[in-house]
């Protein structure tokens, strides 16, 4: 996302220079753009020079927004994922804690937006592979 944040503005992205930029798998990187293209965080761009861009300014996408688009769970034990089927539930004395910590992550997420990442890897100038953020500048 602040790879395609630092783009904005620019011809689309394809998957295939985000894979090779960001060291991230390109299959990965297919299964995870189809749930952020659906949770319209992202529009795809058909044709030659095409591939992918911010489906909204920067300012307006939470990392927390990203999160649950591509479902990943914040909770920080596995008992409070919806359908756990956890049998203690009712008695545990610490899921009031667990449940406690999973609002505040959720919280410090949704208030961290694409927006302020990109400034932070303009300050870094480099993206996770050691690469120069030129277009970040």
């Amino acid at each position: 996302m602040v790879n395609l944040a630092c783009h904005s503005g620019e011809n689309p992205v394809t998957l295939k220079d985000i894979s090779l930029e960001e060291g991230i798998s390109l299959s990965y990187l297919e299964q995870l753009f189809v749930k952020l293209r659906k949770g319209r965080i992202v529009k795809s761009v058909r044709g030659p020079g095409g591939g992918y861009v911010l489906a909204k300014a920067p300012s307006g996408i939470s990392v927390g927004e990203v999160i649950k688009v591509v479902e990943e769970p914040l909770n920080p034990v596995a008992c409070l994922d919806l359908g756990s089927g956890c049998e203690r539930a009712e008695k545990c004395i610490t899921q009031r804690v667990w449940k406690g910590l999973a609002e505040k992550i959720a919280e410090f997420l949704n208030s961290v937006t694409i927006e302020d990442l990109s400034h932070e890897a303009k300050l870094h100038n480099v993206n996770s592979t050691g690469t120069n953020l030129q277009r970040c500048l």
